[in-house]
Parts: structure tokens; sequence; C-alpha cells
């Protein structure tokens, strides 16, 4: 089993975590979050039930809440509604692939407007998404692949992505992300990728380096990472081609407004001016 074999987690160690990482939380007077059990595991997972690494990533969630406040105070999906629905630049595979995981689907591509949909909206989507993926322990356990699309991309695309947007996009991921990430795939990308690649590249480090890989126009090549019967038409895969985005899901990103809520409430704990 995954969770025991690369997370070592057995009932012993997780209930010795859960119970360790609560006493840290009691004795960290400077942040707020929950210390229920299902909430804990979401940190516990990804940091193999060590609390202590846990609290640290903790520490960097609220740390990168606080300083990019202005794009996430009381991040809504309703305020979110029209990127989701009228525009299909981000997508989520119903199935998951061979090895259990959630693939994302990225279209940073002809197919995104920044016109329509601004970076700073597409890192909100994005954000919600992981909010909600983070509920689900076969996901906390099996991690997330990412595809990222960039057929048609053009200059319009890449003014777009400012060296602000990017240096945030990787810091969230490398440091303040509580989901396994365990590949990136990049697709279709043009020339002009290159001028992307060197925005993102200062600000990524070797354990993300390794993991992210070049396909080009050759879907063979994704296939050694993802079945092909897990995969659809679009990317040479076995399955009907994508019939769906986020009009279909964002009702099931509605589901969790709960948890969206409550995670809007964690991190530092606000300092009253006297």
């Amino acid at each position: 089993e995954i969770a025991r074999r690369e997370l070592r987690e057995t009932p012993e160690i997780r209930a010795a975590a859960i119970e360790e990482l609560r006493l840290l939380l009691k004795t960290t007077t400077d942040m707020y979050f929950s210390d229920e059990e299902d909430f804990l595991l979401i940190f516990l997972r990804p940091c193999h039930f060590y609390a202590e690494s846990a609290l640290k990533m903790m520490r960097r969630i609220a740390e990168f809440k606080r300083t990019n406040q202005p794009l996430l105070d009381n991040l809504k999906p309703e305020e979110e509604k029209r990127a989701f629905i009228d525009h299909s630049v981000v997508n989520v595979l119903v199935n998951r692939d061979q090895k259990g995981r959630r693939v994302l689907l990225v279209n940073c591509g002809a197919a995104w407007d920044p016109k329509a949909v601004s970076s700073e909206q597409l890192f909100r989507v994005f954000f919600l998404i992981h909010l909600v993926a983070q509920l689900e322990p076969s996901t906390q356990i099996n991690g997330v692949v990412v595809v990222l699309d960039f057929d048609g991309l053009s200059l319009k695309q890449v003014k777009a992505l400012s060296p602000a947007f990017c240096k945030r996009l990787i810091t969230f991921i490398q440091d303040a992300m509580p989901l396994r990430l365990k590949e990136v795939h990049i697709l279709k990308q043009p020339f002009i990728f290159n001028m992307v690649w060197a925005l993102f590249k200062p600000f990524i480090r070797e354990k993300l380096k390794s993991r992210i890989f070049f396909h080009g126009m050759d879907m063979r090549k994704l296939h050694k990472h993802i079945d092909q019967c897990d995969l659809p038409a679009n990317y040479g895969g076995d399955l009907p081609p994508l019939n769906y985005g986020g009009r279909e899901w964002y009702p099931c990103v509605f589901n969790y407004i709960d948890h969206i809520n409550q995670w809007n409430t964690f991190g530092f704990r606000s300092i009253d001016l006297q």
C-alpha cells in the first residue's frame, strides 16, 4: 500500500503524529489552524507524518497567505464563477491515472484569453481547485499530476505571465501547497515558450525541476508517464475527446464552500492595535 510504503502511514504512527501536531499547534500562539483529525492529515500526509515538518508547512502557508493577502483574502468560488464556466482554461479529468493520481489540465496557449481571465484569476481558480483536491484522501496519498497545454501560445499569453505571477505560482507550488505534486507535463509548446520558461526557471528548485517533463507534440512521451487508457483523445489517449470543463465541475467546487470559508480563517492571527 502506497500510504504505508511512501508515507510511513500506519495506525500507530498516524495516531502519534496527530497527537504531536495538536500539541505543537496548542503551543503556537501566532497561528490559527483547525486541529480536527481529517484536517491535520492534509498536512501530515505530504510530510510523511513528521509533525514538526507539518507545522513548518502550515507556517509557510500562513506566510504565503499574508504575502498574497490582496489576492487571496476571503476567496469565494462565486466570484470566480465566470472564469470557471465561460472559459475552459483549467480542467480536471473525471478519472484518475493508473497510479490513482488526480490529473489537472491547464490550457495556457490560445485557449486562454488573458483579457477575459487575468493571470490573477487563473491563480485563484488554481488555488480553489487545490482546496477541493486536498480533501480527497486518495489524492493526499497518491498525489497530483499537472498537464500544461501550450498549444497556440502567442505573445498575448506571454505578456500576461509577469515575473511576479511566475514567482507567486512557483512559491505556492514549492512552499505552500499541501499536495504531493508528482509530475508536471508540458505539451505542444511552440518556440516562443522559451520566453515563458526563462521567466519561471530562476524560481524552480531542483526537486520540482526533476519532475518537469517536456513533450512537445509527441504524446507517446506523455504516455510513458500517464497510461494511454487514462487519457482523452486530445492527448492521444483511448478515452473520448474532452466534452466537459469548468462549467460541469464548478458545482463540485461550490459543494465544498464550508471548507473554503474555513480555510480563509486559517493562518497568522491578526494583532489588534491598541
